[in-house]
């Protein structure tokens, strides 16, 4: 037992309780298979998403082939004890004899065989990152059987070489390189480009080949008997759910790994009897714009793994109404229906079989981040939706990649190439044709395009590492296309006049220019246009909105921009969360106030005192005399004058200026190349009283770990006046500020605080200090005091704390390296990558909040302070401010606002307010 609980964490998922039988971990009356006209679309946690829709379509009573469902819960078991549940073959079995009965015939029948399709099916879409098997009930016996009820003898046997070359790669585990070689070599021997020219005799001979491939490299024949293709086809979709790019794909997009995933298997209809047969996939919308029409890609005489693939060039879908107008208007009419009932693009996969049309797949579409503006907004104004649902249909991450530069069309550029504009944005790299070094270089640092002829899952890494992706195959709806507009990479797919050559690592242009690998090439996936060499970029309409530059209520504005001002504005009008900004000079305070700050949650003053005030503090440090301690009359007026532009920029708005904490070594010369210095002019017999002085001083003051040592609030009280005078500056900066008619807000944050008897201490000579310079200059500053906390002992302690302070502020930088017991700057770079990918983080803690850990004391420590003082200010001046899952939890807990960088603050804005519309949506419910 204690082998299945280990094995079951480490493949992420839950393991059974130790006094239950692994074999039997769901009560005997669970139901595991669903008939597609027992579900419906609320039902995705059971039936997977691919499930729930085809049970949707089926209530719809849309042209849907008979199938069935086996449930998330089953795999499940499958995976906590690696078998499946005792009852599912009874089931499975009850629900094959209800389809066989209703198509009329048993699968794999001899003379007329009826063939299902396994697809997999999680809650959250997964493209390509699972398997599928088509044409499964095929074999020797019933291959003929199938010809002559078509009467298509090469239909039959392609259909035969698809379940092989399937079955061999998903099931078998044989390499798939094997079958596609064994394809190409039959082509180039025929003379022909497509495998729709090979004819049955070259097709028959394929079949026999790929046979002999799986014998060779598995030990056993292609399996003949239909219900073994069927249940091992089921095992294997159970088993993809944790295969290496699934997980990675997981990661990549936030999906827990304990879901499961359901198992479809659908009765076979065929795109491959001809030329009035075929396969597509249709968007309601342009997923790449947003833009209402007809989008999507359609292939002849083709089954539908053909299409996302992207191994044949597609028409696009607007050309089938020529091809089979009948169908063409059945489908529109069909779009219309599912847009208007799921109330949101839709993503539609279909198949024509001898002029009758199919619906084998519908979901909610992945769109760009500019389509989701767009299709919010649009969907406002047809009534299909309300302004809060619209906030929910976005995101921060999307509104941080509408916030990325695009390409200078004014500038110099060579155009090399054209493709399809498949995911949008701007992409300068050194060109890559395979993952592996993809990988491999973005690791070192350096900027790549991977370049392929198509991609495939197994690309998924190398993607994910890529600046941007380039495939002289598929169309909008191709692997490559899907994932990168999943992922919010720059795609430019069916780049046909570009010759990729991955072998050679090499692609060559019309005109005969080469591109070797290593060379920087350009991509453009707003135009699907190719460069060589690298395209300069400017702002993008968005930050230009932002800035203030570009006015969203202008007769001219760009349509995404008015989208992003619609839905910005009404992010702020219902968010509780203020947002502020980690700002430490006026400019970056006025660029944040731009962006929409409201006040400044932290001023690190240890920034002023860098270049060539870092002598004076280094005098200061080191002083060993009162006269030594000049450096702080020297350091007055500079950091007031600081203060001054800071709360001129800010007027109005609060500014959270944090006293002195800098790790003591980051003013300290290097103790190495000071000894060095040293031992030189001894040498040399010159003069080194002062180095030698400074060398003693650093010893003594030299930390094994600085980011533990000698700083923040121990610093102020190790060194008397520091904080005194930076307290001075601030208020005489204020009152010089309020004598000028202006409405300074300052609130003085006291750092790295572990117990209320230092916030005491500073507290009380802070209070005396801003006294002074009250009775000084005629005025009464009301300035706050309060602490950072960012040490376990704070938050544990924070009841305490509160009674000595104004505000919290919650730096979870170093509450997260406390907590964890990180050196963030030291295991970033050495074991976080192993961590993520062995499932220990989700996401780097850094990235986003440990809510399980760091966030408990951060929920705690609020709940304590104000039980202590009910109007304590709470707000979090950690860059997990800006992350938009992280503002979520902020709110949950009711901090009064978040801080972030400034370019960050349009994300806090807009996640704020989906966080309020979220909760509010909860309660009413």
């Amino acid at each position: 037992m204690f082998l299945a609980v280990r094995a079951a964490r480490r493949r992420g998922v839950s393991a059974v309780p130790e006094t239950q039988d692994p074999h039997v971990t769901q009560p005997s009356s669970a139901k595991f298979v669903y008939d597609f006209t027992e579900g419906n679309r609320d039902l995705k946690d059971l039936l997977g998403g691919k499930g729930a829709n085809l049970a949707e379509m089926t209530n719809l009573g849309l042209p849907v082939p008979p199938g069935f469902t086996i449930t998330t819960e089953a795999c499940k078991v499958y995976l906590e004890s690696g078998t499946e549940p005792a009852a599912l073959r009874a089931e499975v079995s009850q629900h094959l004899d209800a389809l066989e009965q209703k198509m009329g015939k048993k699968l794999g029948q001899a003379d007329d065989p009826l063939l299902v399709s396994v697809r997999s099916g999680a809650k959250f879409s997964m493209p390509g990152m699972m398997d599928t098997v088509l044409n499964i009930g095929l074999s020797d016996a019933s291959v003929s059987g199938l010809a002559a009820q078509a009467g298509d003898e090469r239909f039959a046997w392609d259909s035969y070489r698809r379940l092989i070359q399937m079955f061999g790669k998903t099931v078998l585990g044989v390499d798939g390189e094997l079958f596609e070689e064994a394809l190409e070599e039959a082509k180039r021997a025929k003379g022909v480009r497509v495998d729709v020219e090979l004819d049955a005799a070259d097709l028959q001979n394929l079949v026999a080949h790929f046979k002999d491939v799986v014998a060779k490299e598995t030990g056993r024949d292609f399996p003949q008997d239909p219900r073994e293709q069927m249940d091992l086809a089921i095992r294997a979709v159970f088993d993809s759910w944790n295969t290496d790019r699934a997980k990675l794909y997981r990661r990549q997009e936030r999906i827990p790994g304990d879901l499961g995933t359901a198992v479809n298997v659908c009765s076979m209809v065929f795109g491959n009897l001809g030329p009035d047969s075929g396969t597509g996939v249709a968007f309601t919308r342009d997923p790449a714009s947003g833009q209402q029409g007809v989008y999507g890609d359609y292939l002849q005489n083709a089954q539908g793994e053909d299409v996302v693939a992207g191994i044949r060039n597609t028409v696009p879908l607007a050309d089938l109404e020529n091809i089979d107008k009948a169908s063409y208007d059945q489908l529109m009419q069909i779009m219309e229906t599912l847009e208007t009932h799921y109330k949101d693009l839709c993503d539609i996969e279909f198949t024509i079989e001898r002029g009758k049309l199919w619906m084998l797949q519908t979901r909610v579409g992945k769109r760009t981040a500019g389509a989701a503006f767009r299709i919010a907004t649009q969907l406002v104004d047809q009534g299909l939706i309300d302004e809060a649902e619209a906030l929910q249909r976005v995101n921060g991450a999307q509104l941080a990649q509408l916030m990325f530069p695009r390409f200078d069309l004014g500038a110099k550029s060579e155009m090399i190439g054209r493709g399809i504009a498949a995911s949008p944005g701007a992409a300068v790299g050194k060109a890559v044709f395979d993952s592996y070094t993809a990988v491999k270089w973005s690791r070192s640092g350096e900027k790549v395009i991977l370049i392929r002829r198509e991609t495939n899952p197994d690309d998924l890494n190398g993607m994910i590492a890529a600046e941007g992706i380039l495939t002289s195959r598929g169309g909008k709806t191709s692997h490559a296309a899907v994932v990168a507009r999943g992922m919010g990479k720059t795609c430019v797919c069916g780049a046909e006049e570009l010759e990729v050559d991955t072998k050679s690592r090499r692609m060559t242009t019309q005109d005969g220019t080469v591109i070797e690998e290593g060379d920087v090439v350009s991509i453009d996936g707003s135009t699907g246009k190719v460069y060589a060499g690298e395209v300069p970029v400017v702002p993008s309409p968005v930050v230009e909105y932002f800035e203030g530059r570009m006015h969203a209520g202008a007769d001219d504005a760009d349509e995404l921009v008015k989208a992003v001002h619609r839905i910005m504005a009404y992010a702020d009008r219902v968010r509780r969360l203020r947002v502020r900004a980690n700002a430490d000079n006026a400019e970056d305070a006025a660029r944040a106030r731009r962006f929409g700050a409201q006040g400044i949650g932290l001023c690190r003053t240890e920034h002023m005192f860098l270049g060539e005030r870092r002598e004076m503090v280094e005098r200061l440090i080191l002083a060993d005399t009162d006269a030594d301690k000049a450096a702080l009359e020297e350091l007055l007026p500079l950091q007031k004058a600081d203060f001054i532009e800071l709360f001129e920029s800010m007027d109005g708005l609060p500014v959270t200026v944090r006293l002195l904490d800098p790790p003591l070594h980051e003013f300290l010369p290097d103790i190495t190349d000071l000894s060095v210095r040293v031992a030189l002019a001894e040498a040399r017999h010159e003069k080194h009283e002062n180095d030698l002085r400074l060398l003693q001083a650093v010893h003594k003051l030299h930390e094994q770990n600085p980011m533990l040592g000698l700083r923040g609030v121990r610093l102020g009280l190790v060194i008397p006046g520091l904080f005194a005078m930076q307290v001075r500056a601030i208020a005489e900066a204020a009152a010089e500020r309020k004598n000028a008619k202006g409405d300074p807000r300052a609130e003085i944050m006291i750092p790295l605080v572990g117990t209320v008897q230092e916030l005491e201490i500073v507290r009380e000579e802070a209070e005396q200090v801003i006294a002074e310079v009250e009775k000084t200059h005629g005025v009464e500053l009301k300035l706050t005091l309060g602490t950072m906390i960012e040490l376990p002992r704070a938050a544990l302690t924070a009841g305490q704390i509160a009674e000595s302070a104004d505000f919290f502020s919650f730096g979870t930088n170093d509450l997260t390296q406390t907590v964890w017991g990180f050196s963030r700057d030291d295991v970033e770079a050495s074991f976080f990558t192993a961590y993520l990918e062995k499932g220990i983080f989700g996401v780097s803690p850094f990235e986003t909040i440990d809510k399980d850990g760091v966030g408990s004391l951060v929920r705690n420590a609020a709940a304590a302070g104000r039980a202590t003082r009910p109007d304590l200010k709470l707000g979090v001046c950690g860059e997990h401010g800006g992350d938009p899952e992280s503002v979520h939890f902020f709110h949950e807990v009711g901090l009064d606002y978040v801080s972030c960088s400034p370019f960050r603050i349009p994300v806090a804005r807009l996640e704020a307010g989906r966080a309020a519309a979220e909760s509010k949506g909860s309660d009413s419910r």
